[in-house]
């Protein structure tokens, strides 16, 4: 099944590693021209050097997404370098402290829910208005924990599940005028956010999976690729899992 993406331009948020990195190479090997953004800017300009050093289009921007005037600067940044932004994929996430609710750290809280759920708001909000003109799509990025819940991770599993509603919402509301809006749900993908793991919690994570193994971030890449393309056009407001059967237990 041949995907193209000529002639379009992406914004993906924290691609500087891991599940972002793969879309944003997947997406420019399609044909796009991919803005790459990570809060470290210089994972994200190690990205965009190596898509270029492959012939496709990238360019690399810094910021936190969890702060709106960067967020709408981000947009303006992608429609000014690239002529335009079709495709948004917020994948910017960040774990937060583990702990149980009744000590969860107040700051931790107010930092998940801004970077997992806020700055997705914030880049739907900016990225929606250029895209009314030409149509567009966006996948946000959510967990399997936007289904299911995490012991000693009440934030992040909260704003999973509202990114989940957010999404709905946004599809609902756009579907009409040309834009779908679709949600992702990885479960434990193999990237550095697990390379410190001790041995027995990283056979702990394998074994939660009926599958046998971690997800890889070219798998979560894939789906992205899909559902942003004219493949899917009659998908939107859809919660996708890609989870080695985790959910189905």
């Amino acid at each position: 099944m041949q995907i193209t993406f000529s002639g379009k331009t992406a914004l993906v948020t924290g691609a500087g590693s891991g599940i972002g990195e793969a879309i944003a190479r997947g997406l420019a090997a399609s044909g796009a021209k991919v803005l790459v953004q990570d809060l470290n800017r210089e994972a994200a300009a190690s990205v965009a050097e190596a898509i270029a050093q492959t012939g496709g289009q990238a360019h690399a921007t810094g910021g936190d997404v969890a702060d709106a005037p960067t967020v709408e600067h981000l947009v303006a940044e992608a429609v000014n370098w690239g002529g335009g932004l079709h495709l948004l994929v917020n994948n910017a996430g960040i774990g937060g402290p583990l702990m149980p609710v009744g000590k969860y750290p107040i700051e931790g809280w107010h930092r998940v829910m801004d970077v997992n759920l806020n700055a997705v708001f914030y880049g739907m909000r900016y990225a929606i208005p250029r895209m009314l003109d030409a149509g567009g799509s966006i996948v946000n990025i959510a967990s399997i924990l936007g289904s299911v819940g995490f012991a000693n991770a009440a934030a992040y599993t909260a704003a999973k599940h509202a990114l989940l509603g957010l999404t709905r919402a946004a599809a609902l509301e756009y579907s009409a005028k040309g834009i779908r809006v679709n949600a992702i749900g990885p479960a434990f993908i193999d990237t550095p956010l697990l390379g410190n793991l001790p041995s027995g919690a990283r056979e702990a994570l394998i074994g939660a999976h009926p599958i046998g193994r971690l997800g890889r971030p070219e798998e979560v890449a894939d789906l992205v690729q899909y559902l942003l393309s004219d493949r899917a056009s009659f998908i939107t407001g859809s919660y996708h899992l890609v989870d080695g059967g985790y959910c189905a237990q």
